[in-house]
């Protein structure tokens, strides 16, 4: 059993998408849970995947999107068969859809790497109730912790 010093939070694609969204409901947050990172409360990690997807951005977004990335020191993590066997699980089993691949991914490779959060404004796919129970109970049946998935919001009130 791990001791929790730092939680080691997953930063999925939209969160990217929200430190530049201001008019967005949670920009605020995402901007209050960089700074966090920043200070060095939590430990940020990403994935290729979300680099793919962010490359898709029309610029000067896609610049800044992907900066986030150096200038918070967001670690990047690599993508291996055991992550894309257990996304493919989750579609298989019905949680994302098979059009959604990366949304699996993203949950797959914050599960395999065993971090604590997925955090994710990706509401249709990924920070749902559906997706929160049923993978929590894939995660077990292979072998995995739980994931919790989550927004910044909930993260940094937790921490009051």
């Amino acid at each position: 059993m791990r001791i929790i010093e730092k939680l080691r939070l997953y930063l999925e694609t939209t969160v990217f998408n929200y430190y530049f969204d201001e008019d967005r409901p949670g920009h605020e947050d995402v901007l209050r849970l960089f700074e966090a990172i920043k200070a060095g409360k939590y430990k940020a990690y990403t994935s290729e995947f979300v680099a793919k997807e962010l490359e898709k951005a029309p610029e000067p977004k896609r610049s800044g999107m992907l900066a986030l990335i150096e200038k918070y020191e967001t670690k990047s993590l690599s993508s291996n068969h055991k992550v894309e066997n257990l996304g493919e699980l989750y579609i298989e089993r019905g949680i994302i859809p098979a059009s959604h691949l990366f949304d699996s991914l993203h949950v797959a490779m914050a599960s395999v790497y065993e971090l604590d959060c997925i955090i994710s404004y990706n509401f249709h796919h990924i920070n749902r109730e559906k997706t929160r129970i049923l993978t929590a109970s894939i995660n077990k049946e292979e072998g995995y912790s739980g994931i919790i998935i989550t927004d910044a919001k909930e993260v940094l009130n937790h921490e009051r």
